[in-house]
């Protein structure tokens, strides 16, 4: 079970992960080490599932973010593993969702330029055999940055 200062530490870390126990302590009026412990249980009940950093698309030289759907040619298990198998090797590809509905992927990509995207969908995308048909939205703005979840 959590409580409310479970979940003031789960925003806390969302926010920064690289808060320390001492910083936590001192805003939520604990101790370090009790921070500390919430925190350990967070992450061995898998509530905290890990810690990374965001980085800047734009320094890194990823100017174009686009969605990009992607209906399968035929449904098959087969299919399936290999399309899985293709993703999981485009660094270019940030997310993956399996979906209902007219497309069974969306997939969250980052390129330097159109031509970049130009080239994933062409000559990775559909050149996969179980694909079908991919559409792309390019995002123009972000109105909302990622933000963590609700707790």
């Amino acid at each position: 079970m959590m409580d409310q200062i479970d979940s003031q530490i789960l925003a806390a870390l969302q926010a920064d992960a690289s808060l320390t126990a001492q910083e936590m302590g001192e805003r939520f009026g604990l101790s370090p080490s009790q921070v500390a412990r919430r925190r350990q249980r967070l992450e061995t009940d898998g509530v905290i599932a890990g810690y990374s950093a965001r980085l800047s698309p734009a320094a890194l030289g990823l100017g174009v973010q686009a969605f990009v759907q992607v209906q399968m040619a035929r449904h098959s298990p087969e299919g399936a593993r290999s399309f899985a198998s293709l993703i999981a090797t485009l660094p270019e590809v940030a997310a993956c969702w399996t979906l209902t509905g007219e497309a069974d992927y969306l997939l969250r990509v980052w390129c330097a330029d159109l031509s970049a995207l130009n080239r994933l969908i062409q000559e990775r995308l559909l050149a996969h055999p179980a694909v079908g048909r991919v559409q792309s939205q390019i995002v123009m703005e972000q109105g909302k940055a990622d933000s963590g979840l609700p707790v």
